[in-house]
């Protein structure tokens, strides 16, 4: 009785708290609304006995990709009209992608309830040591997939941010490794009290 009561408080906070990401008008309350949207998953995780997903939510989703957002739209100069305008105009395509990820959804659920009755339960495995097993035995390259489709991500997102701005000196690797020692190094006779400045040097 205690858990039901849980999972449906639980379960509640969850939907209320994903509709207020997408409906809310600020982005970083946006961003606070998913934070506590992954912090009441984590809590669904936890009644199912699988502590170890809810961990991973909390230190991985919360604890670094949340707290990004945060800091990108606090420091990030948006343009709150334009983005408005970018919404309006994308809202069908946007109604249609949901609406097929829902249907998604129902028919994971589904096909689950079907499996679930059908595959005997393994008696004696940590929920930790079955995902592993499942990972990196059945699924390993798709999850190698899904590794190097997050690394082309991030490399996209950086060199789309990147920006050159007059006055900020960048890094060039190549003309830093074709310097000689005569033009880094200087010798100076410095002069006991006195700068190099002050010497002249």
């Amino acid at each position: 009785m205690i858990s039901s009561g849980f999972f449906y408080l639980f379960a509640l906070v969850t939907c209320l708290s994903g509709l207020m990401v997408i409906s809310s008008r600020n982005p970083v309350h946006s961003v606070l609304f998913l934070i506590l949207a992954f912090f009441n998953a984590a809590g669904l995780f936890i009644l199912l006995n699988a502590e170890f997903l809810a961990m991973l939510l909390v230190v991985v989703y919360v604890g670094a990709v949340a707290v990004l957002f945060l800091f990108v739209v606090m420091m990030l100069d948006i343009n709150f009209s334009e983005l408005r305008e970018g919404f309006q105009k994308y809202r069908p395509l946007g109604l249609v992608i949901g609406g097929i990820l829902i249907a998604e959804l129902i028919a994971t659920f589904f096909e689950y309830s079907d499996m679930s009755t059908k595959l005997p339960a393994q008696q004696g495995v940590h929920n930790t040591r079955a995902l592993g097993q499942v990972i990196y035995t059945d699924y390993i390259y798709l999850f190698q997939l899904a590794g190097l489709i997050l690394l082309v991500a991030m490399v996209g997102a950086i060199a789309l941010t990147l920006r050159r701005r007059s006055g900020v000196r960048r890094q060039v690797i190549s003309e830093q490794n074709s310097r000689t020692r005569q033009e880094t190094i200087r010798l100076a006779k410095v002069q006991s009290g006195k700068g190099a400045e002050e010497t002249g040097q």
